[in-house]
């Protein structure tokens, strides 16, 4: 039976992904009545300039820039938290689960760095935390892990966990651009901010993926535990090179248990080009995660985005207003108090790798980098050498593919390697998934 009490709800934040909710919460009214069981109701919107004129607001709504007016509105169930960053996002979030309601939140970075306090919080106050689209935009990877899955003993997970990176990469590659170039590109679009950093640095891949290992494996990752290497050294030659061999280079993020412990890794990745997930390109993102029971199940989508994200922060709505959030976070904090997994030390990781460097177009050039990696017992598989773009430099660019060998291996070669006056510039060093 359709309750017609109305779920009052509160909006903070109204940028790309905030319209974007106004925008389905007002075309897809009657729908979302039907789906929710109950009318969804808008109540309060908090933003920065409440002078601006805004699409979708139904009419009279209250637009103000206090919080502290959703804190004490007592009509108000459920916070929709779209404001970005740490700070003040943290302590908005504090103040509405103290103030007895519920919140549903897109920031990725807030969840990472006090989710656990967070969600101790709610718990402490009896109130729930939907966080859907803090990870992989449109794809519902959170409920994917958390309840479709949870028949399982989730043995890995890899994927594209970040759109920027992904449309750099296959832009690069596509239209043979320089990674400068395609960087303006992605920022004149919108899917690179004016500071890049954290999308092409790794860090906002590795941020996303140390939520899905905490979900997924009961274990708190934090960043300097996570090898973890951004797109940002590589050019177009490095793209070039290794589609010859076979491979596409992604961005990808690894969860793998490998015994009883946890390999953890972001880095640009060269992979076989027959695999679905280098197959995925643009801003797409992707998730792959292998369970015991069911095996490999594969999520890809928009991974950002105004809708995309905004249909994941809607289905938290719905879901909040049926009772499942209620049920389900109660089961991810159960879960997250399960037995941990210890971190592979990163020095133990073993895979094969892609190294390049731009070396002096000379005799025994190759002969002294074999030697330091035959001492560091890392065994080569093939060596590709081609003249530098800049004829006259009297450079050329070498790329070796090695055999399996571990991080920490090529971590002591590098102490070497980097004292051989051969070597010009940043060598660059990349895994292989086969």
């Amino acid at each position: 039976m359709k309750n017609e009490t109305p779920l009052n709800i509160a909006l903070i934040g109204f940028g790309t992904v905030g319209s974007g909710v106004a925008r389905i919460l007002a075309t897809q009214a009657e729908t979302l009545s039907i789906k929710a069981g109950r009318p969804i109701n808008l109540r309060r919107v908090v933003v920065r300039d409440a002078s601006k004129s805004r699409e979708y607001l139904p009419a009279g709504i209250s637009v103000s820039t206090d919080v502290a007016d959703v804190v004490n509105d007592p009509e108000i169930q459920l916070v929709v938290q779209l404001v970005g960053g740490i700070d003040p996002a943290h302590e908005y979030m504090k103040s509405f689960l103290a103030a007895g309601k519920d919140v549903v939140t897109a920031n990725k970075a807030l969840i990472y760095q006090h989710g656990e306090s967070l969600f101790q919080l709610a718990a402490t106050n009896g109130r729930t935390i939907g966080f859907e689209a803090a990870v992989a935009g449109g794809i519902p990877i959170i409920s994917a892990v958390t309840q479709a899955l949870a028949g399982n003993r989730i043995l890995s997970i890899e994927g594209i966990l970040n759109g920027t990176s992904n449309f750099i990469l296959t832009q690069m590659l596509d239209h043979e651009q320089t990674y400068e170039d395609v960087l303006k590109e992605a920022q004149a679009l919108g899917y690179a901010e004016a500071d890049p950093a954290m999308d092409v640095d790794g860090t906002d891949a590795a941020q996303k993926l140390s939520i899905l290992t905490e979900l997924a494996f009961a274990t708190r990752v934090p960043l300097e535990s996570i090898v973890r290497q951004g797109i940002d050294c590589l050019e177009l030659l490095d793209l070039q090179v290794a589609q010859e061999l076979g491979y596409k280079i992604k961005l990808l993020a690894t969860s793998r248990l490998h015994g009883e412990r946890l390999e953890v890794s972001v880095q640009p990745t060269l992979i076989r080009g027959d695999r679905t997930i280098a197959q995925i390109d643009g801003a797409d993102n992707i998730v792959a995660v292998e369970g015991d029971a069911v095996g490999m199940t594969t999520f890809s989508g928009a991974g950002a985005g105004q809708l995309p994200t905004a249909s994941a922060v809607v289905a938290d709505i719905v879901d909040y207003a049926t009772g499942r959030t209620q049920l389900t976070f109660q089961s991810i904090l159960r879960s997250l108090k399960q037995p941990s997994v210890s971190i592979q030390p990163q020095e133990e990781l073993s895979r094969r790798y892609y190294l390049r460097f731009t070396v002096d177009d000379r005799a025994h050039v190759l002969a002294d980098i074999a030697d330091i990696l035959g001492r560091h017992e890392i065994s080569i598989s093939s060596v590709r050498q081609d003249e530098s773009s800049e004829s006259s430099s009297g450079t050329a660019r070498l790329v070796i593919m090695t055999h399996h060998t571990t991080e920490g291996s090529l971590r002591g070669a590098d102490a070497e390697l980097k004292k051989l006056a051969c070597i010009q510039g940043q060598s660059i060093r990349l895994p292989v998934a086969d």
